[in-house]
């Protein structure tokens, strides 16, 4: 690999002689050459620019200049047969720099030829004749939405970005992988050394502990946690086949979620929650309803009875009833193509909840601890989409939906939530209770002309299971 750059201060990139880049530069791995640009002058006062054509602030690199400086080297015979050259030029208006591009570079090329603006920047028909020419690329890049006074210190990042991912560059290959935008494509954990107490703070205790799996847990946990903090546009890019239950719950606690069994190549999502006041998106939520409720019904529950209760009590009539009512509260989660995978819907008690229990919740209800409960809402209705349910978007749902009500219920003394679920559905009941719901008593319930046999499950209106 080879590097060659042009300035108009050469000096500026004396630093290419330091660290890691200097010694692979010494030792072979790469050669780097530093010229400048003045070389290429024909004046004795060596004069790059002039004035823009058309009027304007500042002054222009010649091109002139600039063709016969790069010219020379590109005419260098790099010893192989059609060679890959890169003629970069460092611009605000250039494509910003990624990680993915610099791999291909060190991976790809045979020589990276850096020309370094200054002033207004570098007459614009430079980069049209050399992106002309068969042999050479041109890329103009950015470091990000800023501006330098000249080109030299994109060079310096460029240089040190590429060389580092040349073989024999780096010692320890394997650094490459965690580190922040690696082939793991995120963001790197945080990492300690001694002393382990510091002005107070001390290094992580797991850190310490010996145990390798959980370490490396952990490190995964943080870096996951940075990204989806800091990038989540990364978080977004991730191939969520790769990612594994561990994953999905570091990631669901800010918010990220896939689906039980991605495929390969899909990506996380972030939900859009919206708690609707909208009469037009009753259809949307009775489609989703007619999907799911059949899934909590028992196996012998009769299909012209399911059907019955879904016209009367979740058709887009019903549901634009609901959305209508003061006492009912319709919470959604809509994925990125904006379709409906999540729903919960919940009925206040009349007035200011001291009615108390509602009918058909169990009037001698009482908590594991024997506190009597209420008043209560009723959690109607609970459902996720088939292909999502496992992914964690429950804990989600949940939690919008206590907070929704909690925002209508500050005046109460003591509100608690409380559910019914067919007595035979322990998938339910399973997830019920890891949202914090405790087993309080029994309910016959009505699904058209057959009664089933309900438990019920209650638990206080506040955002913890």
């Amino acid at each position: 690999m080879r590097f060659d750059i042009f300035s108009v201060f050469p000096a500026y990139l004396n630093a290419l002689q330091l660290s890691l880049v200097g010694k692979a530069s010494e030792g072979g791995a790469i050669d780097i050459a530093v010229h400048d640009l003045r070389d290429w002058t024909e004046d004795r006062h060596r004069t790059v620019d002039d004035t823009p054509v058309g009027g304007g602030a500042g002054m222009v690199m010649r091109a002139d200049i600039w063709g016969r400086a790069l010219d020379s080297a590109f005419d260098i015979d790099l010893g192989r047969e059609n060679p890959r050259r890169i003629l970069a030029i460092p611009t605000p208006a250039g494509y910003p720099l990624s990680q993915e591009i610099c791999t291909d570079l060190a991976r790809n090329s045979d020589q990276i030829v850096i020309a370094c603006g200054r002033y207004e920047g570098i007459d614009g028909r430079v980069a049209e004749h050399y992106a002309s020419r068969e042999e050479v690329e041109v890329f103009e890049f950015s470091l990000g939405d800023y501006v330098l006074n000249g080109g030299e210190v994109a060079a310096l990042a460029l240089v040190e970005a590429v060389a580092r991912l040349v073989p024999g560059v780096i010692g320890n290959p394997e650094s490459l992988v965690e580190e922040s935008h690696g082939s793991a494509g995120l963001l790197e954990y945080p990492t300690y050394t001694r002393p382990l107490d510091w002005r107070g703070e001390s290094v992580p205790q797991i850190l310490t502990s010996g145990d390798h799996g959980r370490v490396a847990r952990w490190r995964r946990d943080e870096a996951l946690r940075r990204t989806a903090l800091r990038r989540p546009d990364m978080i977004a890019a991730l191939d969520a086949q790769k990612l594994d239950r561990r994953d999905r719950a570091a990631l669901g606690q800010h918010g990220w979620y896939w689906r039980a069994k991605p495929e390969l190549g899909e990506h996380p999502i972030k939900p859009v929650l919206e708690i609707t006041d909208k009469r037009q998106l009753a259809s949307d939520y009775a489609d989703l309803a007619a999907r799911t409720f059949p899934d909590a019904c028992p196996k012998t529950m009769a299909a012209e009875d399911i059907e019955a209760f879904i016209a009367g009590n979740l058709s887009e009539e019903a549901f634009a009833g609901y959305i209508a009512s003061p006492r009912h509260v319709l919470v959604g989660l809509r994925d990125q193509q904006c379709r409906l995978i999540a729903y919960s819907l919940s009925l206040l008690p009349e007035g200011d909840g001291a009615a108390g229990i509602e009918d058909g919740a169990p009037v001698d209800a009482v908590l594991s601890d024997g506190e009597r409960i209420g008043p209560l809402i009723e959690l109607s209705k609970f459902y996720l989409d088939q292909e999502w349910r496992g992914s964690g978007l429950a804990g989600k749902l949940m939690t919008a939906t206590l907070k929704a009500l909690s925002a209508q219920t500050r005046e109460w003394e003591r509100p608690y939530i409380w559910l019914g679920t067919n007595a035979g559905n322990r998938r339910a009941q399973g997830l019920y209770s890891k949202l914090g719901f405790e087993l309080v008593g029994r309910r016959q319930f009505m699904v058209g002309e057959q009664n089933n046999d309900d438990v019920v499950m209650a638990r206080t209106l506040d955002v913890s299971y």
